[in-house]
């Protein structure tokens, strides 16, 4: 068992940053990739970025360029910096992980003002 909580969310302006944190504790030696998916007003839960262990990286075209993320081995965290936001990244963002089964988080919402 994986248990995940984020942490980081809130309310920006447009063109603004936030960075959002996903703490990993129980079966964490298991764990083989984490990542972020996001699901905004009336769309379907989508991808934003993926990192495994091994470091490798993968965004979605719509953020890349603007989201980093990176995987915090020491305190069993991942960390998505977000910058340049845009309205359209307004979504209840999910952290999951990938330990055989596919673990998530109970969401933090994002919501980028015009």
């Amino acid at each position: 068992q994986v248990q995940l909580v984020e942490s980081g969310g809130g309310l920006v302006q447009a063109g603004g940053s936030l960075t959002l944190s996903c703490a990993a504790s129980g079966s964490i030696f298991s764990i083989n990739a984490m990542g972020w998916h996001r699901q905004g007003p009336g769309k379907q839960r989508e991808l934003v970025a993926i990192i495994t262990k091994g470091g490798s990286t993968s965004y979605a075209d719509s953020v890349k360029g603007r989201f980093t993320i990176s995987w915090n081995n020491a305190k069993n965290t991942v960390v998505l910096q977000m910058i340049s936001l845009k309205p359209e990244d307004t979504a209840v963002y999910y952290c999951k992980a990938r330990a055989g089964l596919d673990y998530w988080g109970q969401g933090t919402q994002v919501t980028v003002s015009s």
